[in-house]
């Protein structure tokens, strides 16, 4: 899945779909995640409002891999990288 704006709301949907399948409710999930509940519920319903870190450590806590691609190692901040 390619992660967008548009595609935030699938995201939400697969976040939900995981965490039921492991059978865990929020609070369990926040507690294995290390995140608060309401985060949970948040990320659930609105990901875009989230912070990116804590959406990737609820994903790794729920054993979901996200990968970047198109990534250039030599990237350094502020420095623009061109093909």
């Amino acid at each position: 899945m390619q992660i967008t704006p548009d595609t935030l709301p699938e995201l939400a949907q697969r976040l939900t779909s995981e965490r039921k399948r492991q059978g865990l409710s929020r609070a369990q999930a926040a507690a294995v995640c290390n995140v608060s509940t309401s985060f949970i519920r948040d990320a659930e319903s609105d990901p875009g409002a989230c912070s990116l870190a804590l959406l990737l450590r609820l994903t790794r806590g729920l054993g979901i891999q996200l990968e970047a691609t198109h990534w250039s190692p030599d990237a350094t901040p502020g420095k623009e990288v061109r093909p």
